[in-house]
Formats: C-alpha cells, sequence, structure tokens
C-alpha cells in the first residue's frame, strides 16, 4: 500500500472539523477526496463510500470496546495466547477460504511475510499483552490504556518526518497526562508488569497500524485474513512452546466469550479496521480508541461488576480529550505539502 502513504504524507486528506459530528464530517466528504483513498487493489465501481466508511468506524469502535470484558470472560478457560490463537487462526482460515473461492489472487510471498510482521505486531504482541494484562487487572482498566493507541501513533509518525503542529502537542501532552494518572492506580501500581505489558501492547499496535501503510500486504480483506492467520499461527506456537493449556471443563461463559471474539471480535472487527488501514489516514483508523474505553468502562461495570476507581474517572476525560485533539489536528507540515 505505499501509494496510499505517499497520498497521505502529501497532505491529500480532508481534516476532519472538530465543531462537527462524525457522521456530518464523513457525509460531505467526496470519495474521491484523498482521506478515502481507496489504494492499488479497489476499482473505481469499489470505492468506498462514506457510509462504508461510517459502518466500519462504528464497527471498531462498538465491537472491539466489547472485546476487552469478552477476553475477560473468556480467560476462565483460555490462556492468553492459545486464546487469540485460536479465535485468529479460525476466523482467518474462514476469511481466506471464502476470498479465495471469490477469485481472490494467492497473496505473495512477500506479502504473506509483510502480513507476519503485521500480524505479530497488532495480534501477538498487542492482543496478546492484552490478554495477559487482564489475568490480574480490570478489562476496564485495561481499555484505557490501550487508548493511548492514537498517540503512539502521532509520535511514531513524527519519527517518520510528519511533525505534529502545536495543538497535536497539546493533544499529546493532555493524552498522555491521562495515561501518567491512569497508571497510579491501585491495580496498575500493584501490578508493574501488566502494566508494562499493556503499555508496550499499545505500542506495538500503534507501530503495526504505521507499518502497515509502507509494507506491501494484499488490498482489501485479504490483507485481514492473512495478518489473522500469520497472526494468530504465531500466537498459537508460542503459547503451546510456553506450556499453556486450556482449563476443562470450559465454562459456558467463555464458550460464548470465544464464540463472539471469534466471529464477531476477529471477523468483523480485524477486518473493518484493516478496511479502514487501506482507506483512511492512520490517525482516523485508530480513533476506535477514545470510544472503546467508554464501552469498556460500561460493560465492565454492569456486566463484569468492576469496580470503577476515582483514577479511572479522572483520567478517562482527560485521555480522550487528548486522542480527539491529534486525530482532528492537520500539522502545518501537511498543510504546506497539501
Amino acid at each position: 500500500m505505499p501509494n496510499n502513504w505517499q497520498e497521505w504524507r502529501r497532505g491529500s486528506y480532508i481534516p476532519l472539523n472538530s465543531n462537527k459530528n462524525l457522521v456530518s464530517n464523513l457525509q460531505n466528504m467526496n470519495v474521491e477526496d484523498k482521506l478515502l483513498d481507496t489504494g492499488p487493489g479497489l476499482s473505481k465501481k469499489g470505492d468506498p463510500s462514506a457510509i462504508h466508511i461510517l459502518l466500519a468506524l462504528l464497527a471498531v469502535y462498538l465491537i472491539w470496546g466489547s472485546t476487552y470484558l469478552g477476553i475477560k470472560f473468556a480467560l476462565s478457560s483460555f490462556p492468553p495466547l492459545l486464546l487469540g490463537g485460536i479465535r485468529f487462526l479460525i476466523a482467518g482460515s474462514v476469511l481466506y477460504i471464502w476470498l479465495r473461492f471469490q477469485g481472490h489472487s494467492k497473496p505473495t510471498r512477500e506479502q504473506w511475510l509483510s502480513c507476519a510482521l503485521v500480524g505479530a505486531l497488532l495480534l501477538l504482541i498487542g492482543n496478546g499483552g492484552v490478554g495477559f494484562a487482564e489475568q490480574n487487572v480490570a478489562s476496564s482498566l485495561v481499555a484505557l490504556v490501550i487508548a493511548a493507541t492514537p498517540l503512539w501513533a502521532a509520535i511514531f509518525l513524527s519519527l517518520m518526518g510528519r511533525k505534529p503542529g502545536k495543538l497535536e502537542w497539546i493533544g499529546l501532552t493532555i493524552g498522555f497526562l491521562g495515561v501518567a494518572l491512569l497508571n497510579l492506580d491501585g491495580q496498575l501500581r500493584s501490578e508493574p508488569i501488566s502494566a508494562a505489558i499493556v503499555i508496550a501492547s499499545s505500542i506495538c499496535w500503534s507501530f503495526g497500524s504505521v507499518i502497515s501503510q509502507r509494507l506491501s500486504i494484499p488490498s482489501g480483506l485479504m490483507a485481514s485474513a492473512c495478518e489473522m492467520l500469520t497472526g494468530g499461527a504465531l500466537m498459537l506456537l508460542i503459547g503451546l512452546i510456553l506450556g499453556e493449556k486450556i482449563s476443562l471443563p470450559i465454562t459456558f461463559e467463555a464458550s460464548v466469550a470465544i464464540i463472539y471474539l471469534t466471529m464477531i471480535g476477529s471477523l468483523v472487527g480485524f477486518t473493518a479496521y484493516s478496511f479502514l488501514l487501506e482507506n483512511v489516514r492512520p490517525s482516523l483508523a485508530t480513533s476506535y480508541a477514545y470510544v472503546n474505553p467508554i464501552v469498556a468502562v460500561i460493560l465492565g461495570a454492569f456486566i463484569g461488576n468492576e469496580h470503577i476507581s476515582p483514577m479511572i474517572i479522572v483520567s478517562m476525560p482527560l485521555i480522550i480529550l487528548g486522542i480527539a485533539i491529534v486525530v482532528m489536528t492537520k500539522s502545518p507540515s501537511m498543510e504546506k505539502e497539501a
């Protein structure tokens, strides 16, 4: 997807107006505008419309906000890496077979290797780290730490030559202040290893999201299938090497959770996210992070009976505000290039 990256680097996109809601912005976008750059794998007939972008955003916003609690339930019977390996291998296999029946060509060796790298960053480390952390801390707390994903993405982009503007620096400062306050929460302070793992997961997910647009990977849904297959295989392999075992008998809640995580969280959610990575700039693709925490906190409190500490209440709006500023700001360097 180098063409997507180059278009985005030249600044040829429409910045979202923070005074309008997301629906209005997307509906007012022309498909020919480069924010919705279709990439080399889509024809004119297959260009994504504003409604497709909106539906993909809603999918990652709501579905991934609920998967934190789903992982928590599934962990009662499945260890973290085996859980991820099973769900992503099944979801990736179903999607890959369906795409091949639809006439999609096989990925090249280079594309498989690129997908393996992205799959390792997003799934093995990113998703696997979340599973490890949720064994010791509340799902809502993990979701808030992962919410820093767009902030890390902005940092990586700045290292690649895209200098953040003043507003973006303000957003980064506010967002990371929220993350710092969150790490003062009693649960994270008492579980420093889990805190380090979930922060590393957020960083790796951001890095994988950014570099995916610079690598040679298949277009469209085939990228999702290959990343889930390679990432899931790595998770399963390492899980078996580490001696992870499924706890028998498998509980009913764990069974329901892994089915939901596989069919909805993996197939629908990850496919929508891959679609966004191919068609919008990385900061918009990762904007799910400032909706997911709200969904995760609400579900954690009302369904998972998780305690919502004062530190979570204080840090959540700071993280969300910081991310919103970063996502909706166009830097001066990009305006000059536009």
